[in-house]
């Protein structure tokens, strides 16, 4: 290791530092900077963009943005919340399916939020401690973007492995079962966390001080918002959108044949990916007659574009770097890797807890696990191990578990690591890896 590469290396933990303090597109905006200081302080070629993973994104986001601003979240929430209802006592298994199933679908994690107060309160009124659902639900939508045709990490995985002859199709083989085997067993494991909701100091000191209040059972439904007439609908076109990825990465045939290299070959699925949902959002678009306008303003537009921001400039400054010392670091791991490619997944895990992003943390570091040979298989399976942001409790998603819980169950420990999400984090990640592993060897 030459004294160029720490310093080099110093470049990229700074700009990740100071792109974290900004929050938002901030990191992806300090991603650029570093890319600058490695091109022009240190001479290393600036690798290409991301451009394939960041069109998908845009794409994906403005047809999920287009069904919110039609009311088609609020009408999968509503879904969601009878689901969860139906089954108050075994909420701590159900909630984190249910969450599974929605970031599965939508492709993005953010369309969680809405299910942590229903959550709560079911939790809550049931006298079940709200700790143990919400955390492995919260750590459930993270595992569920290592499976979802429509996420950015799974664009970023079908334009690095398409080309090597495994695409959609054996990516969610391996991925979809695995990461949702190890959100049911992080959820067993889950329902003995802690002490019930009743002996808990801190909700009890909450109680007595009159911070909280028991919620009424039917004060969801007395202010649950009429919808839109096209919600339902719109919802229903985004999956069909959804369900064609699908089919079309299972059955190349359906695609179309476009020349290459002097032959006929299927539409590649990134391609094939932008067209459907591009083409799903225009039609929804149409069908509800909702304002364009009103597009950009959701929610979920405003966090795809920080999404797209952060994966340009996080993903352009890791590959760069990774790019720029490859014999290096090849040279470095290559050994111990080969003898134990289970390594490689330690990798992932860690350089996505400083990048907050688990298409950023593909994108820059499984070109190296394809460098280093390890078989494709393997790398799909040790692909989960990119969900390690929660390590570190200052993920939006984990912040707001913890202020949706009133009762203070959910919670940072006295020494940071030692917080909710910890457990379920760790055991839901290590469980994915071993049934990914176990799937690869046995089918591929």
């Amino acid at each position: 290791m030459t004294v160029n590469m720490v310093l080099e290396f110093a470049v990229v933990i700074a700009a990740i530092f100071l792109g974290s303090r900004c929050g938002g597109v901030g990191l992806g905006l300090w991603g650029g900077v570093g890319v600058l200081v490695l091109t022009y302080g240190f001479g290393l070629a600036p690798t290409s963009p991301p451009v394939d993973v960041m069109l998908i994104i845009l794409a994906v986001i403005m047809a999920t943005a287009v069904m919110e601003a039609a009311g088609g979240i609020d009408f999968l929430v509503g879904v969601a919340e009878r689901i969860i209802r139906r089954s108050p006592r075994q909420i701590t298994v159900v909630a984190p399916v249910v969450a599974y199933i929605f970031t599965l679908g939508a492709g993005t994690g953010h369309v969680f939020y809405p299910l942590l107060p229903i959550i709560f309160e079911v939790a809550y009124e049931n006298g079940i401690r709200p700790e143990r659902p919400i955390a492995v639900a919260t750590i459930a939508s993270q595992q569920a973007i290592t499976a979802s045709p429509v996420s950015a990490a799974m664009a970023a995985m079908i334009a690095l492995y398409e080309p090597a002859g495994f695409g959609l199709t054996q990516i969610i083989m391996i991925c979809l079962p695995a990461t949702l085997i190890g959100v049911i067993v992080a959820a067993l494991v889950q329902t003995w966390v802690g002490k019930e909701l009743r002996d808990d100091p801190e909700y009890n000191r909450r109680l007595q001080a009159g911070e909280i209040e028991k919620p009424k059972k039917d004060q969801a439904d007395a202010q649950t918002p009429e919808l839109p007439a096209a919600a339902k609908m719109s919802a229903m076109m985004f999956l069909l959108g959804v369900a064609l990825i699908v089919l079309c990465g299972l059955f190349p045939g359906l695609r179309p044949q476009v020349p290459k290299a002097s032959t006929l070959v299927p539409l590649d699925m990134a391609t094939t990916i932008q067209i459907v949902m591009l083409s799903m959002a225009a039609l929804i678009l149409m069908i509800s007659r909702v304002p364009a306008a009103e597009i950009p303003k959701t929610k979920t537009a405003q966090a795809g574009i920080t999404a797209v921001i952060g994966i340009f400039g996080l993903a352009w400054l890791g590959d760069t770097f990774i790019k720029g010392n490859e014999k290096v670091i090849i040279g470095a791991i290559g050994d111990i890797t080969s003898a134990y490619p289970i390594t490689f997944a330690f990798g992932l895990f860690f350089a996505s807890v400083l990048l907050f992003s688990q298409a950023a943390t593909t994108r820059a570091l499984m070109p190296l696990g394809i460098s280093l040979g390890i078989p494709s298989q393997s790398l799909i399976a040790m692909w989960p191990a990119v969900n390690g942001y929660f390590f570190l409790p200052t993920y939006g998603t984990l912040i707001a578990a913890i202020n949706f819980d009133r009762s203070g169950t959910t919670r940072i420990g006295r020494f940071v690591l030692n917080h909710s999400f910890m457990l379920p984090g760790l055991v839901s990640t290590a469980v994915a890896i071993t049934v990914g592993l176990l799937i690869g060897k046995v089918f591929l």
